[in-house]
């Protein structure tokens, strides 16, 4: 085994990832819409947080869990903003085992927070819509407060299948196929059997993430049943209404993820760069979707945005 090495503090590990295969000549240029869309989600997060924290009507369940989904936003788009632009702008591909890993935990914490954060609203739905006249005194402040407490602990299982690839030993290339850090490619470039790393790593997913999504179409099957029992046709159209941003929340955040498992799984003979470009544009396209469609759909963020924006006018 003389092209594999322990993972060892004498011999640190450096990583190359890699940016978009085929097209590295073109990184500066493909770097542009990447930095509209980094722009795009720091700036509308932030704004949401801004909105929620200053507008005292705001401060209702509803908001108190889009809060805690724009901070997992922001914390997952900077988790691999400075890999990927770095790649783009500077060619800087080497990155060293620990910050590798670092990477790794908190782009599967934020997406593992994120769905997290997604069945709690769907909980805040349901509540709203079949038992409207307790809303408020179910969903206390003391009771969103530890729903946001258990969420972080919940992510607390995704240690030990970052920690296990700790006891690795890497092969002679140390090319990873993203410009981030991804659990499957680490393990591919291991000299030793996986398997444990494998399991341990899937056991977490669907403990977390797969659970959650099993979750919120249940919430969504008791919804609908709710809703349908409603008489009047005008408040059955209102109920729903109300769930529109979230079901499009829920959108942004599982069909990319499905479509990069599709690609993954059966686009073997697609472009190396077209995988790159999904896999990069999966863990934006909610950060920047969301506060789209919470500031379109939602009438109270959407006017709380037209008054700070009507603000800065007339100051100007």
């Amino acid at each position: 085994m003389s092209g594999c090495f322990p993972n060892i503090t004498s011999s640190p590990i450096i990583f190359l990832l890699t940016g978009v295969p085929g097209l590295e000549d073109f990184h500066i240029w493909i770097s542009i819409p990447f930095c509209l869309l980094y722009a795009t989600a720091l700036s509308g997060n932030s704004l949401i947080l801004f909105i929620i924290v200053t507008q005292p009507s705001l401060h209702e369940p509803m908001y108190y869990f889009l809060s805690m989904l724009s901070t997992t936003d922001l914390g997952l788009s900077i988790s691999t903003l400075v890999t990927m632009l770095g790649i783009f702008w500077f060619n800087a591909r080497e990155i060293s085992f620990n910050a590798c890993l670092s990477q790794m935990f908190f782009i599967k914490l934020f997406t593992v927070m994120e769905s997290s954060v997604l069945l709690a609203m769907a909980f805040d739905r349901f509540v709203a819509i079949s038992n409207p006249l307790r809303y408020a005194t179910i969903l206390t402040e003391s009771r969103i407060a530890k729903i946001g407490v258990a969420i972080v602990i919940g992510t607390l299982m995704l240690t030990p299948m970052v920690a296990l690839l700790k006891r690795l030993s890497f092969c002679s290339s140390h090319v990873l196929q993203h410009s981030y850090c991804f659990h499957p490619d680490v393990m591919k470039l291991s000299c030793m059997d996986t398997r444990i790393n494998s399991a341990v790593g899937l056991a977490a997913m669907i403990s977390t993430v797969g659970l959650d999504s099993v979750f919120i179409v249940l919430s969504y099957v008791l919804i609908i049943r709710t809703v349908l029992s409603i008489a009047s046709p005008e408040e059955r159209k209102k109920a729903f209404s109300t769930c529109v941003s979230h079901i499009g929340a829920v959108a942004v955040i599982y069909i990319p993820l499905i479509s990069l498992s599709f690609v993954h799984r059966f686009g073997k003979r697609a472009p190396p760069f077209v995988h790159t470009m999904i896999a990069n544009t999966y863990l934006l396209i909610p950060p920047v979707m969301n506060p789209i469609i919470y500031s379109v759909k939602t009438k109270q963020i959407y006017r709380a945005v037209i008054k700070i924006f009507h603000s800065k006018e007339s100051w100007n």
